[in-house]
Order: C-alpha cells, then sequence, then structure tokens
C-alpha cells in the first residue's frame, strides 16, 4: 500500500500593529490537554487549483472571522510536517499522513472587536490572545514545534510596530 499524502496547505502569522501574532486554542481537545501544546496559528487546507494567498484570507474568515488584513510576505518554500504515528489515519480525515504548508505573514487592519471565533458553524478555536512571535514554538504540540521554530526566525522583521 502507498503512503499516505501530505495534505496541502496554507497558514497565517497574523501581526497586529504591535507587531504580536494572533495564537488560538483548539476547541477539540480534552480539557487536560487544553492547557498545553492546544494554541496554534489559523491554518487550514488548499484546495485544488486554489491561489494560495486567496486561500490564506478565506482560512482566515472561516477560523476568526475576518479577512481584514494585509499580506506582507511569505515563506519562500513549503514547510511539511508528519503526524505523530497515532494520529495517521484519524487525524486530518484519515486521508493524509501529514501537512505541506505554505506560511504568509499578515498585518491585521482591523480592531480587535472584529476577532470572532464563532463565525463559522464549524468553530476551530474557543480562545485567542496577542503573543510574541518567539512564544510560538513553546506553545505549539511537538510535531508542530520545528515549523513554529522556522517562522519565528524567518518572520521576525515582521514582528514589529507598524
Amino acid at each position: 500500500m502507498a503512503p499516505l499524502p501530505l495534505r496541502p496547505n496554507v497558514g497565517a502569522c497574523l501581526f497586529n500593529r504591535d507587531g504580536l501574532v494572533l495564537i488560538a486554542r483548539r476547541a477539540d481537545l480534552p480539557a487536560g490537554e487544553a492547557a498545553t501544546g492546544a494554541w496554534q496559528l489559523p491554518q487550514g487546507g488548499l484546495d485544488p487549483g486554489e491561489d494560495p494567498e486567496a486561500a490564506v484570507l478565506r482560512e482566515l474568515s472561516e477560523e476568526i472571522g475576518t479577512r481584514n488584513a494585509a499580506v506582507m510576505g511569505r515563506m519562500p518554500e513549503w514547510l511539511d510536517y508528519d503526524l505523530p504515528t497515532p494520529l495517521i489515519g484519524k487525524a486530518l480525515g484519515g486521508k493524509y499522513r501529514g501537512q505541506t504548508q505554505l506560511w504568509f505573514a499578515l498585518r491585521f487592519l482591523g480592531q480587535d472587536a472584529e476577532i470572532r471565533l464563532d463565525a463559522d458553524k464549524h468553530q476551530e478555536f474557543d480562545a485567542w490572545r496577542w503573543a510574541p512571535l518567539t512564544e510560538l514554538p513553546e506553545i505549539a504540540v511537538a510535531f508542530r514545534r520545528p515549523i513554529y521554530a522556522r517562522l519565528a526566525k524567518d518572520f521576525a522583521a515582521y514582528a514589529v510596530p507598524g
């Protein structure tokens, strides 16, 4: 049997005017797990033929209720991660072994009141906050930490007031 493929995905490092990044807590984890490793950046699947920049704005709208953001930059290459073995065949609809992600740095142009985690009927997050970019690796689940460490390094130039 052929190995499962990676799911094409886009991710958003959404920076506010103070240079902090939006992180959100997953709503689908048991209470004990929600305390650690449940925070992540907005991200989601890339539909076949969809433009990645349009997709990242769509994902912001679906996950945090606003697309009031401007793209400042993006990673030069796709970043991959594999799911831990116990999650393969269960997470990501059981169709993928992990994800290949194109990450974008965006500036949030709106007000905090525009952020609505309940805007989509499939609410993914139950809380959000602004955090320093350098905090990303420590708030993520273990299998996402290498990507978040890379984002913290490569997107550091965007983590400034603006």
